[in-house]
């Protein structure tokens, strides 16, 4: 690895890597992840859900945030996606393993999401070595990929809530997420080839 790619943290610029309030939302959601899993683990199900719906506004506002106070920054936009990957992944294992649900989630389809990542973070730490810099960037359908998967983790809480097990309706959301979680591997993977 060269001199270059040891220090590019060091040489952005101190506004490049200051402490936003848009990124303070971000290490909110961040620190909600675990309260989360440990309700979910405890059976407190409605505090899990305020939780969670919680973590997802954070997830909105700051990126609101750092558009309308002109705060986009590297640190904002490395630790932005982390903390969704953090949310997702940690609540989708942990749906994965209750028995309270009236459906489960695949353990496949979890570590499904989690190879996914991994190979994301792996390339994207490939780029950075190769390259001496890397571009965070979000692209809109891995925004897309993220909005649906809260909204069927939301989806899956309301099934709790009142006891109702729509199968074929869950069978065609999940579909639509392994289609989504495929097509943003595809998309960051030519993106990433197109940038060696």
């Amino acid at each position: 690895m060269s001199y270059v790619n040891f220090h590019f943290l060091k040489q952005l610029p101190a506004k490049e890597k200051r402490i936003t309030i848009s990124t303070l939302f971000t290490l909110v959601r961040i620190a909600l992840t675990p309260g989360i899993v440990l309700a979910m683990v405890w059976d407190l199900w409605g505090v899990a859900f305020g939780l969670f719906v919680f973590a997802c506004i954070t997830d909105w506002l700051d990126g609101y945030l750092a558009r309308m106070r002109n705060e986009q920054t590297f640190l904002g936009a490395c630790l932005d996606p982390v903390a969704d990957k953090i949310l997702i992944l940690s609540v989708f294992f942990t749906l994965s393993f209750m028995q309270s649900l009236p459906f489960s989630i695949p353990i496949w389809f979890a570590f499904l999401m989690l190879c996914k990542e991994i190979i994301l973070v792996g390339g994207a730490f490939f780029i950075f070595v190769t390259q001496g810099y890397i571009e965070i960037r979000p692209r809109k359908l891995g925004k897309v990929t993220t909005f649906i998967q809260m909204l069927f983790i939301g989806w899956v809480f309301a099934c709790y809530f009142f006891a109702w097990a729509p199968i074929k309706t869950y069978y065609v959301a999940l579909a639509i997420l392994i289609i989504l979680v495929f097509a943003s591997l595809l998309e960051y993977t030519r993106i990433g080839i197109q940038k060696i």
